[in-house]
């Protein structure tokens, strides 16, 4: 797999994390317990921190970055769907961002929040907990989040990625 360190600093990842040999992680990056990063998927820790919690999912494609002022953190037992870019946001613990979205500075995803596929979270706009952030640019939807729907999702990714630790295997 593609992990680098960068100067002093390296990425710290737990043992039981499951990290795709096609992902890409650099420099002050952690990633925790549980979790797991798909193909694609690049974490680039070059000028500020980026912190994954643990049982948390990042899919195929995605990009997360930071900036020098603000970290980006993404709490535990998240979703975040392929293809979608983080940029010196806070995801909190039970949050979901889908397919395709984009979360920028400054912003906070609360506890069991979404980010709808597609939306765009611009600077420094809060998704209430429970509520849906739809659209370009994302228009809040509140007290729209079914109960218990990102856990299940979370509890399949989880499982999916100590089933890709035991069993993945690369054919040339």
């Amino acid at each position: 797999m593609a992990i680098y360190a960068l100067g002093k600093f390296e990425p710290k990842i737990h043992p039981d994390a499951f990290v795709h040999p096609d992902a890409t992680v650099i420099g002050n990056v952690e990633i925790g317990s549980e979790s797991s990063i798909w193909p694609q998927a690049v974490l680039r820790g070059d000028i500020g921190k980026i912190i994954i919690g643990a049982r948390t999912s990042i899919q195929d494609g995605s990009v997360i970055h930071c900036t020098a002022a603000h970290p980006t953190i993404v709490g535990n037992e998240c979703v975040v769907g392929h293809l979608a870019h983080l940029e010196s946001c806070t995801i909190e613990d039970l949050a979901l961002v889908g397919t395709g979205s984009i979360v920028l500075h400054r912003s906070i995803v609360r506890t069991g929040a979404l980010v709808g596929a597609g939306a765009v979270v611009p600077n420094d706009m809060e998704v209430p907990s429970g509520a849906m952030a739809l659209g370009v640019p994302a228009k809040i939807r509140p007290d729209s989040v079914v109960d218990g729907v990102i856990a299940m999702i979370v509890a399949a990714y989880v499982e999916n990625g100590k089933r890709f630790l035991a069993e993945l295997r690369r054919l040339d």
